[in-house]
C-alpha cells in the first residue's frame, strides 16, 4: 500500500519541540493516481520572506502545514539541531505552548529562517 509521509513539528511531554514521522495511508483513488483520505482545513495564509529572514523562537499559535514553495527554510530546535525543507518539502507544525505554561524562549518552540540566495515563499494551511 501507498503512503505519504508526513513531517511533524510537535511538543513533547518535556515540554520541547521535537520531530517526528508518520504515514498518511494512500487508501483511495486508483493504481495511477493514489490518494489519502480527505483531512478538514481551516483557511490558508502564504508568506514571502526575503534573504537575511530569521526568526525567535516562538510556538505555533495553532497547528498548520507549511509547504515550501520556494527558496528553502530552516527550523532550528532547543537542543540546537536543525532541519532544511526545500521547494516541495512539508511539515505539520503543531508545537504549541503546553497548556498552562508561560513562554519561555529557552525552552519552548523553534525557530525559523530564510536558506540561501532565494526569498521563501510558503503556504501555510491551518490544520
Amino acid at each position: 500500500m501507498s503512503q505519504f509521509t508526513k513531517v511533524i513539528l510537535y511538543t513533547d511531554v518535556d515540554g520541547l519541540a521535537k520531530f517526528r514521522e508518520e504515514a498518511i495511508l494512500l487508501t483511495e483513488g486508483s493504481p495511477q493516481s493514489m490518494l489519502s483520505a480527505v483531512f478538514a482545513s481551516g483557511g490558508y495564509q502564504l508568506r514571502h520572506s526575503p534573504p537575511g529572514f530569521r526568526s525567535q523562537f516562538h510556538c505555533t499559535g495553532a497547528a498548520q502545514w507549511v509547504f515550501i514553495l520556494g527558496g528553502e527554510m530552516e527550523i532550528g530546535l532547543q537542543d540546537g539541531s536543525s532541519r532544511v525543507f526545500k521547494p516541495g518539502d512539508h511539515f505539520y507544525s503543531a508545537d504549541k505552548l503546553p497548556e498552562g505554561a508561560t513562554f519561555d524562549p529557552r525552552l519552548h518552540g523553534h525557530w525559523s529562517r530564510q536558506v540561501g540566495p532565494d526569498a521563501l515563499v510558503t503556504l501555510f494551511v491551518r490544520g
